[in-house]
């Protein structure tokens, strides 16, 4: 077949030629892992996620699959000795607001799965942030749907660079752990719009990912694969998706949903039955599903292999594991967010008394986050502690801590200051050594992982006693926090500085230490709101916890669009620390802030100035601050702008018109009449608010 040809005409030439029983083995992936009572995988298979045979007199390659959110898997450590870069999780990447670096990073995930033989990655988490408990927050990309779309469109556009296939999971609404695979999401469907699936909507229409993968919950009564509304109208008539739709694994429950637009079932052993084979040829032959049908999913597959060039032949190939560290090293410090200092950071070298370095494993490693983004890292396991749980991945589950210390990153960067460790163990005798410290550092950590949601904002296991004990002895105290998600800070008043580390990679420990030591210049904004209290959000707890698998379970998500600083506004609340919050070693200046109408599009123009002393970067953010006369919030734009000390920079920013409207009926409306915004330090940090009229405008379902 001749390259020149566009990718559909490649998929629909071909699919002519294929027999009844080639088309059927496209339609579902097996399982390349070894597993209980289930028939071992063909030998020559790699151990993997799951695999599509190929079907070779057609010069289509096997669909190598791997799961890959924060690095290429190795799932249970099955392919002895294989390693990958591990990442930090997607929080971090989020709080980078460096759309640049998302793309960069797609790249490497990109580059190193097809050097490991992979051309399927079943990547790219972008469910909203909508509670601070989820177990997978860590994973997603934060609260906001431009946010969160931008960044995972940019990877998915840099990972399919490489010839690999990405998707963007989970379709949609996968937003709490607990009693995921019963649980109904019920929303309306014009808040549904707004938020959730516009960051999905936003993501496909910029990175144009092979698959979307669906998420194990109901939305509005219907398992999302098998949700016609969602898989079928919004996604591929309202929005022209062209690739396919591939199920979770164990997301399946009948032959139905493939009328409803599920093209894939993924990893199909799993299901209760494998739906995609013989009953749907049954529903073919009876005419219950059309051979437009059949073809029409055979096509979506063959398009993204074609249009990702995916058809490229695999060969497994050295990886530069040394560049992709430093990219892991980038996202982690780019992505810690410096929530408080009074000055005491950045930390001196020379002339500086001893530090004590309390908790968290620091002597060790950094904490990652469980589930299936799960990686076995370059850098080795340091620590590896069974938890273990009633069910799902809690079964097996472990809190790892990758090898890369920040207490021995720190000695590397402060060579002249004595540090030493103390586990925390017992609080008192930690407090009495403090005492004697010029500085005490403390990790507090959060672990979290797939199939487990957080019960409160409280760090586990008496870490804020810990920290209250260390700062009556000594108040020269400051705290890093490794967590999946906002926590609560009763001793905030009494520290120092706390800087957000999330759970950094397998560089986190060196990332740390660049920031404390002021190697780097701390960027990082929070994309996430972190409540004062559970009772300031939507829910305070996630519904049905401790509730026995299988019992069902129905959230009504009834602040609809206004997920995260969105509710806070609306309702004036003032949270612990806002979205978009984040400080820097130097200071910067927003100047001259205009708006314009371009064609039929609005466009922002300003300058950004650093007005400090340090090289660094900001984060300018543009907020809807009113619609039409009424207030709104809403992020509208942003970008991450490096100053020199001095240097001031022009920016302009074009509003995508979705962000201005609202979805009603079968389309969106922007209302005649004045609409407002400011730039923003954070969703609270408003400045001098700029307004313009607008006409009545009615857009379309996909991109205006």
């Amino acid at each position: 077949m001749a390259d020149s040809r566009d990718s559909d005409s490649r998929a629909a030439d071909t699919e002519a030629r294929m027999s009844d029983d080639e088309r059927f083995q496209l339609l579902r992936s097996e399982l390349a892992i070894p597993w209980p009572g289930l028939p071992p995988p063909p030998a020559h298979w790699k151990i993997s996620s799951g695999r599509v045979p190929g079907i070779p007199r057609l010069d289509i390659p096997d669909l190598a699959e791997t799961d890959a959110s924060l690095g290429i898997i190795n799932p249970f450590g099955l392919r002895e000795g294989d390693v990958a870069t591990a990442l930090p999780a997607g929080q971090a990447l989020a709080a980078t607001f460096n759309a640049n670096l998302a793309h960069d990073s797609g790249v490497m995930l990109g580059a190193e799965a097809r050097a490991k033989g992979f051309n399927v990655l079943l990547g790219g988490g972008l469910n909203l942030a909508r509670d601070f408990y989820c177990g997978r927050n860590f994973e997603y990309l934060g609260e906001d749907p431009l946010l969160a779309g931008v960044l995972a469109g940019e990877s998915v556009r840099g990972t399919q660079s490489q010839g690999v296939i990405a998707t963007v999971k989970h379709y949609s609404l996968n937003v709490q752990e607990t009693l995921r695979d019963t649980l109904d999401a019920r929303i309306e469907d014009s808040a549904h719009r707004e938020s959730d699936l516009l960051a999905f909507q936003i993501a496909i229409e910029r990175g144009q990912p092979g698959a979307v993968m669906g998420a194990y919950n109901r939305i509005n009564g219907e398992h999302a694969s098998s949700n016609a509304h969602l898989l079928t109208t919004v996604l591929k008539q309202d929005w022209g998706y062209p690739g396919w739709v591939m199920s979770d694994r164990g997301a399946v429950h009948s032959v139905e949903s493939f009328n409803c637009g599920l093209d894939q079932q993924s990893g199909a052993a799993l299901d209760r039955q494998v739906w995609f084979d013989g009953p749907l040829r049954e529903e073919v032959a009876a005419g219950r599903v059309s051979r437009a049908r059949l073809s029409d999913a055979v096509r979506r597959i063959l398009r993204s292999v074609y249009a990702a060039g995916a058809d490229r032949p695999l060969k497994e190939s050295a990886i530069d594991y040394a560049a992709h560290a430093q990219m892991a090293r980038e996202i982690a410090a780019q992505g810690m967010v410096l929530l408080k200092n009074d000055g005491v950071l950045p930390l001196a070298d020379a002339g500086a008394g001893p530090v004590l370095v309390v908790g968290g494993q620091a002597h060790l490693g950094v904490l990652a986050g469980y589930g299936s983004s799960m990686v076995t890292p370059v850098c080795g396991v340091a620590a590896s502690i069974p938890v273990g749980a009633p069910s799902g991945f809690g079964v097996s589950s472990r809190q790892v801590y990758f090898a890369s210390s920040p207490l021995e990153a720190l000695r590397n960067a402060l060579p002249y200051r004595q540090f030493s460790y103390d586990s925390g163990y017992f609080p008192q005798t930690t407090a009495a050594r403090a005492a004697h410290a010029s500085l005490v550092i403390v990790f507090a950590t959060q672990w979290q992982g797939e199939s487990m949601d957080a019960d409160s904002l409280t760090l586990p296991q008496g870490q804020d006693a810990l920290i209250a004990a260390i700062t009556q002895a000594n108040p020269n105290t400051l705290v890093v926090l490794q967590t999946g998600n906002p926590v609560r800070m009763p001793w905030l008043k009494q520290v120092r500085a706390v800087l957000q580390a999330w759970y950094p990679g397998q560089e986190g420990g060196a990332a740390i230490a660049d920031v404390l030591s002021g190697r780097v210049n701390p960027s990082g904004r929070l994309p996430i709101t972190f409540p004062l209290a559970e009772s300031q959000a939507p829910r305070a707890r996630a519904p049905g916890l401790g509730a026995p698998d299988g019992k069902s379970l129905t959230v009504n998500y009834f602040e609809g669009s206004d997920v995260g600083y969105r509710w806070y506004a609306k309702h004036g609340l003032r949270p612990l620390f806002a979205f978009g919050h984040g400080l820097s070693y130097t200071h910067f200046k927003h100047l001259g802030l205009k708006l314009a109408i371009e064609g039929s599009t609005l466009v922002a123009r300003f300058e950004v100035e650093n007005i400090g002393e340090r090289l660094g970067a900001d984060v300018p953010q543009l907020y809807l601050v009113e619609a039409a006369g009424q207030p709104v919030r809403r992020l509208v734009g942003f970008e991450r702008v490096e100053l020199q000390p001095g240097e001031r920079r022009a920016v302009q920013m074009t509003i995508d018109a979705r962000l201005l409207a609202r979805w009603e009926g079968e389309g969106w409306s922007q209302h005649a009449g004045r609409y407002r915004c400011a730039l923003g330090r954070s969703a609270l940090r408003i400045g001098r608010r700029v307004g313009i009229v607008l006409p009545q405008r009615t857009l379309p379902p996909s991109r205006p």
